[in-house]
């Protein structure tokens, strides 16, 4: 039923490491064929050689800089001709931990190109082959760093609060086309991302989640859109409610520098 409503092939964005790999596999397992982009050309090869050693499917990839201006352009030549009927766009990296005016100007605009950009080529472009297709589904990947701006991260977080602001409405208008859209929002995960911004992800008190069991939740809920909260995001969530937008981005922005030093109680 899966693979007949999101197959034949699916198209995983920032498919070269952390939730992206977990995607591929969970998908593949499906007998979902898939097309990994990301810009580690190597890193690509690699999770494909492991996806076709435990399914048999079709694994093609396409090694891409998704800030270029033409990264949409690349990935539909080698995607012309076969039938996508699930976009997972999960290259959400590229953020550096810093002063928003202190940081290099192509620092603050890398998650901007990443997301609000990226996203909005990406799904206006496979959105409307799905809307004539008449099923499939989008889900994008957020981050509950969209709930308060993180002082340090701001680009980051401004980025990922358009991400759940455009899933919603495509959600909305895809809906009546069945075509599923679902903004699957990230909290503190075991990712190589995360790791590169200096949080302990491999310290046995860093209480992240594991990538696949995100990437299991995220697909077993992408008809239950326009948004599902990962599991363990729930609490660092429901924290917020109440708050002044003041208080609230002073304890997010104070979560972090706990989380960077260790503390991730």
């Amino acid at each position: 039923m899966f693979a007949q409503k999101y197959g034949p092939w699916a198209l995983i964005v920032g498919g070269s490491e952390g939730v992206g790999v977990s995607f591929a596999h969970k998908l593949a397992a499906k007998g979902i064929n898939l097309v990994l982009a990301a810009r580690k050309g190597e890193a690509l090869s690699a999770v494909a050689k492991d996806v076709r050693a435990a399914a048999k499917v079709d694994v093609r990839t396409v090694a891409v800089d998704m800030t270029a201006s033409d990264a949409l352009e690349k990935v539909l030549e080698a995607t012309n001709g076969l039938d996508i009927g699930l976009l997972i766009y999960n290259a959400g990296g590229g953020a550096r931990f810093g002063g928003f005016v202190d940081l290099d100007i192509d620092a603050v605009i890398q998650p901007i190109q990443l997301n609000p950009i990226g996203q909005t080529k990406f799904t206006h472009h496979f959105g409307a082959k799905l809307k004539k297709r008449g099923r499939g589904g989008i889900l994008l990947v957020g981050s509950n760093a969209a709930t308060a701006p993180i002082g340090g991260l701001v680009a980051y977080c401004a980025a990922k609060a358009f991400t759940q602001a455009l899933g919603e409405g495509l959600w909305y208008e895809l809906k009546p086309y069945g075509v599923d859209v679902l903004t699957l929002i990230l909290g503190p995960t075991k990712t190589p991302a995360l790791r590169r911004l200096g949080v302990p992800v491999d310290s046995p008190a860093f209480s992240g989640a594991d990538p696949d069991d995100v990437a299991e939740e995220g697909l077993q809920h992408l008809a239950d859109g326009p948004i599902r909260i990962v599991a363990n995001s729930i609490a660092y969530v429901e924290q917020f409610r109440g708050l002044s937008r003041g208080e609230a981005v002073t304890r997010a922005s104070e979560n972090l520098a706990k989380m960077s030093s260790g503390h991730s109680d």
